[in-house]
């Protein structure tokens, strides 16, 4: 069974950001290896922190000489600065129950199979901010109450694209691409007009 590295939706009004980034994990110093930056195959770098279990997969299965699918939670005051949390590591064989004659697989057909692609990003959340000059917007994201400790509180991610101003307090649900340090609009789905009257 293939294991699907970005699960699909329970809930119609869930929110969320996670995307898969394919690339090679530097950390910026040997003994700590939470803390570093991601290198892409365009050879860019995002600045990228390993979360609580993904770290310890990082340590016991991850060569770090190697480009691997990372599973991660995006940040952004801008839409220039991206900051990556991996969450997980997308290794269908060496992670999952999987038939392991896999060194002649292709990877990319895989995540083709699950409708995804490199760089891909579903973000799902309320229309906060639109800004018609830069052509970027703003979306919240609240996480799941019972996940809300003072670590989890809501975030904001900027994101370039179009989306008309009478959608604002709407709940959408959109697919992103990563460009660099930019997450870019791919197509959105209005899930529901203006939440925030229910809230």
């Amino acid at each position: 069974m293939l294991k699907n590295p970005i699960p699909k939706v329970t809930n119609n009004l869930q929110f969320r950001a996670i995307g898969i980034v394919n690339g090679m994990f530097i950390p910026h110093e040997s003994e700590h290896l939470n803390r570093g930056y991601l290198t892409d195959n365009k050879g860019e770098k995002i600045e990228t922190v390993v979360l609580g279990k993904a770290l310890s997969l990082l340590k016991k299965h991850i060569d770090l000489t190697k480009n691997y699918f990372w599973i991660v939670y995006p940040k952004n005051k801008n839409t220039q600065n991206l900051h990556l949390q991996v969450v997980g590591i997308w290794d269908p064989y060496q992670l999952n129950d999987f038939p392991n004659n896999s060194s002649k697989t292709n990877f990319t057909k895989l995540l083709d199979e699950l409708d995804l692609k490199d760089n891909y990003f579903s973000v799902r959340g309320i229309l906060v901010f639109v800004n018609t000059q830069k052509k970027e917007f703003v979306i919240k994201i609240c996480p799941a109450s019972k996940m809300q400790n003072l670590k989890n509180k809501n975030f904001k991610l900027v994101i370039k694209g179009e989306l008309s101003l009478e959608l604002l307090n709407s709940f959408i649900s959109l697919d992103a691409i990563r460009d660099g340090n930019s997450l870019k609009l791919l197509n959105y789905e209005v899930i529901e007009k203006n939440l925030s009257k229910k809230i």
